[in-house]
């Protein structure tokens, strides 16, 4: 293994896969990521050339036998097709979260993958900035009462991003990984359409009976922000604790993550553990969706 490149495409090249590709030109020294080998990117565009790598057909990069992984950086609608295909090239797979629309469809992805002894991987930028490294720290042993994480942000496009109990999928797994397995108790989603307003209020239970709230809200000129606030018997946390900034960027941090999994270099339990949690928090995106998608009910 110790000599072992990985032949890599991306596939979409979006803002996150520009950074993918940059990021493969320019492993860090000494990583995992030096065992990973760009040979170009997929898209419905025409770019000819991004740097030194060069644009390939989806049909070339699902029969190139130098292609060993797929990096997926598409629209979310269009992520479980994608991952399909590359499973079933037998190419290893890193996927942008989420990894699909429907629980339904990931579970069956993740298992191809296993029956193919294939490595497929979601990125989760999101638990490796150093805000959020902090902040589970700092919540650390603490015994919740209540809690509620509040998004806001700008409008998206749901036929592209799908429901945003699965756009904001990043907002679920921060608080499954900061207080453990939850039950969704009521979801309710307002829409304002000549607004182009959207705001998703989801109640949960934690394993030991106590209440979180998820509010996942968009609009026209809404900045991109997160607000907390955790109250614990030992008090309240309402703002996030200072953090420094990451000398190594977060699709880097995730690149190396694959890579080690490519090398098997990443341990069964850890491995076991992810697989729970990107799962579930799916499993519980699309409880959410079809609590909000109930027509309402007319009390008499």
């Amino acid at each position: 293994q110790i000599n072992k490149m990985f032949g890599t495409v991306v596939v979409g090249v979006g803002i996150a896969g520009l950074a993918r590709i940059r990021d493969l030109m320019n492993p860090m020294p000494s990583s995992p990521s030096e065992h990973l080998k760009l040979l170009g990117f997929v898209s419905r565009r025409s770019f000819g050339n991004i740097n030194e790598a060069k644009q390939i057909s989806l049909e070339d990069a699902l029969k190139s036998k130098e292609i060993h992984a797929a990096f997926i950086s598409t629209e979310n609608r269009s992520h479980e097709e994608t991952i399909r295909m590359f499973l079933e090239a037998g190419k290893h797979v890193l996927v942008e979260y989420p990894m699909a629309l429907s629980a339904k469809a990931a579970r069956e992805l993740w298992e191809m993958a296993e029956q193919k002894d294939k490595v497929l991987h979601v990125e989760h930028i999101e638990l490796l900035t150093e805000e959020y490294k902090q902040l589970k720290k700092e919540v650390a042993g603490k015994d919740l009462v209540k809690g509620t994480l509040h998004f806001t942000g700008h409008v998206l496009d749901e036929n592209k991003t799908g429901f945003p109990a699965f756009s904001g999928i990043a907002r679920l797994t921060w608080l499954v990984d900061l207080f453990g397995d939850l039950t969704v108790t009521s979801a309710t989603r307002e829409k304002q359409k000549d607004k182009n307003y959207s705001r998703m209020t989801v109640h949960f239970q934690t394993a030991n009976n106590k209440p979180l709230t998820w509010i996942e809200e968009r609009g026209p000129g809404m900045r991109r922000e997160k607000k907390i606030n955790f109250c614990f018997t030992s008090g309240c946390l309402e703002n996030f604790p200072q953090a420094p900034r990451s000398a190594v960027g977060l699709f880097m941090q995730d690149q190396n993550l694959f890579a080690k999994k490519l090398l098997g270099q990443v341990s069964k339990e850890e491995l076991a553990a992810e697989k729970w949690r990107i799962l579930r928090c799916l499993d519980l995106a699309e409880v959410i969706q079809q609590h909000c998608e109930q027509p309402e009910k007319i009390c008499s």
